[in-house]
């Protein structure tokens, strides 16, 4: 709320509208609107902050956030209709800044009608570095996500299709009291050549790849995984895409780790680096990207990691052309990738955050070749 309402005098604005449900999870702590509908807005003023919602909602808010008075709770009706509240509001609020890439030509359009809008394009930066609170939730996704992948390589047998593989890990995450954080990859042999294999009906056959990708959404904080093992005795093209992608991530995983040490030496110190000039994510991109290109095989083609929290995709993002600056805080994943259509592909994904001294491993699942 602090560092929201410190960007109103920033950008010369006298309210922002939170949109984003991410967002008004981070802020409020409520995780019940919809990611698909809109059900809600926060108004954030200097001396006043509204909770914009209907009746189905009412009750729920009121008992979880408004026993504080950090919120306002404005309802829609049929008579109070959001066309009310805005005109009623903006008899005090004149210039209202905006998540723009979250509201609506439609919506912006209806807020001019009461406000001058102005894009707030670093909202999303809110959330980027994690408190402790934060990264023990993700911790606990991340166990939970370990044990999961440890229940399902029992599961895999001759015979049984992606989906139902899909529904075996992610009942078992429920039944933890949690959730999946996103639709789980499950991709059998060739499958595996897509990144975001769509999960099918495909059945399980010896001398085949097997890529699983899946997280927990643990008190609104989310882990990701992916590992690949083999069904069958690994042939030795499989052993070299998996060494390949395996020595890509240690690489990434060892320039951050030499690049935490070596800002705590007087030498670094003496050059004037400091962790937010130093740790580049696009370098730690390259150093993984250029190991696979090395041997042979074709470029990654997607981001080597990308931050994780109340969102499974947030900043910071780990690509060739990112301008990120990776500082203490940030929880990312590092996972590259090697697919080779009509044959399969390989990924290893692991969490971690970067603490002050070292980086810190938060999945634990092992990364050897496993063989079932």
């Amino acid at each position: 709320m602090d560092k929201i309402k410190n960007k109103l005098a920033e950008n010369k604005i006298d309210a922002a509208l939170v949109s984003s449900v991410p967002n008004i999870i981070y802020l409020t702590g409520y995780s019940g609107f919809s990611y698909f509908e809109r059900e809600a807005f926060l108004l954030i003023s200097k001396n006043k902050s509204y909770l914009i919602t209907d009746g189905r909602y009412s009750e729920a808010v009121s008992n979880i956030i408004l026993s504080s008075p950090k919120y306002e709770l404005l309802e829609i009706t049929s008579q109070n209709t959001i066309d009310k509240i805005f005109k009623k509001l903006s008899a005090r609020i004149k210039k209202v800044g905006i998540e723009e890439n979250d509201i609506t030509v439609a919506e912006n359009r209806r807020l001019k009608k009461y406000f001058k809008t102005k894009p707030l394009k670093d909202l999303q930066t809110l959330r980027v570095i994690k408190d402790q609170s934060e990264i023990s939730k993700i911790e606990k996704a991340c166990k939970i996500g370990d044990k999961a992948f440890d229940f399902i390589l029992k599961k895999l047998k001759a015979g049984v299709t992606e989906k139902q593989i899909a529904f075996e890990l992610e009942m078992f995450i429920k039944k933890t009291g949690s959730d999946p954080s996103f639709p789980s990859i499950v991709a059998f042999g060739k499958n595996s050549s897509m990144p975001h294999h769509i999960t099918s009906n495909s059945k399980l056959i010896t001398h085949n790849p097997i890529l699983l990708d899946f997280g927990v959404r643990f008190d609104n904080y989310c882990s990701d995984m992916t590992r690949t093992v083999f069904f069958g005795k690994a042939d030795d093209k499989f052993k070299k895409i998996y060494q390949t992608v395996l020595n890509a991530q240690e690489k990434a995983i060892n320039l951050l780790n030499n690049k935490c040490h070596s800002e705590r030496s007087e030498e670094s110190r003496s050059f004037g680096l400091l962790p937010q000039d130093d740790i580049k994510a696009s370098d730690v991109d390259k150093v993984a990207r250029s190991h696979i290109i090395d041997h042979g095989f074709p470029t990654i083609p997607h981001s080597l990691g990308h931050g994780i929290g109340i969102k499974v995709h947030e900043g910071p993002r780990l690509s060739p052309k990112s301008k990120d600056i990776l500082k203490p805080g940030m929880v990312f994943s590092i996972e590259p990738g090697i697919y080779l259509p009509g044959y399969g592909g390989v990924r290893i994904e692991d969490l971690v955050v970067l603490e002050k001294s070292k980086l810190k491993l938060l999945t634990h699942s092992p990364k050897q070749i496993i063989e079932i």
